[in-house]
């Protein structure tokens, strides 16, 4: 997969100016765009509207992106873990903390 991620100073593993830990390493598809950001601050400066949630019934979308495979991964699936699946990097724990930026609770 070879997705764009938007965001400012993104770099290869998707942290941005805002979020640039060793454990920063997903992106989110926003739903209101269809685009993969590095963080909601991001997509909020870049963008002119307001982000969407995404809503439980929507669960089993692939709207998660792992920053160091680039594995999909879908929200009921990222929710649930606290590393990647596919390549096992943890990711922030922190990030919970923002899940109702992006997805209903």
């Amino acid at each position: 997969m070879d997705e764009i991620i938007f965001g400012y100073q993104v770099d290869g593993k998707t942290r941005c100016v805002h979020y640039c830990l060793a454990v920063d390493i997903v992106a989110i598809k926003l739903k209101c765009c269809d685009k993969y950001y590095a963080c909601i601050e991001c997509h909020n400066e870049l963008e002119s509207h307001p982000a969407e949630v995404w809503k439980k019934s929507e669960f089993e979308t692939n709207a998660v992106l792992c920053g160091n495979c680039r594995e999909e991964l879908s929200i009921s699936s990222y929710h649930s873990s606290k590393k990647c699946p596919q390549c096992a990097h943890l990711f922030n724990e922190k990030c919970k903390n923002h899940f109702p930026l992006y997805f209903e609770s």
